[in-house]
């Protein structure tokens, strides 16, 4: 009885802290995932109104293939210079994720942590 009583309160944080821990792995994953295909996409683009565009679409779908909403999310952008699209110029894409804790859907703004991630692309001389 004690052996049951003990192992059960034990193992339960156990198993949770383990759950908590591979969302936040799997997070990392996919913000790394996302800015690099956002830098990349966003270089390849042959007007910044484009480029933009297709960054956003290239985070929503990278996180979404790891199963987190893109309303979650937020990218920034920075360039090495004032015209993005020119060639030469450091593209730098940064996401951002906040990971919710795992089985609380009460706690809406409550998130275990934020990860994030940053890529960095050079526009090509020639597109």
């Amino acid at each position: 009885m004690e052996f049951t009583f003990l192992a059960l309160l034990l193992m339960v944080p156990v198993v949770y802290f383990t759950i908590t821990v591979g969302q936040i792995q799997g997070a990392s994953f996919a913000v790394v995932g996302a800015a690099d295909q956002a830098a990349k996409v966003y270089v390849a683009q042959p007007d910044a109104s484009a480029a933009q565009a297709a960054a956003e679409q290239a985070v929503a779908l990278a996180l979404a293939d790891f199963g987190h909403p893109a309303e979650q999310a937020s990218m920034a952008l920075t360039c090495s210079k004032t015209d993005c699209q020119a060639a030469g110029a450091a593209v730098t894409v940064t996401v951002r994720l906040g990971v919710a804790l795992p089985f609380v859907p009460f706690a809406d703004g409550l998130t275990a942590t934020q990860v994030e991630a940053a890529s960095t692309q050079l526009v090509g001389r020639y597109k």
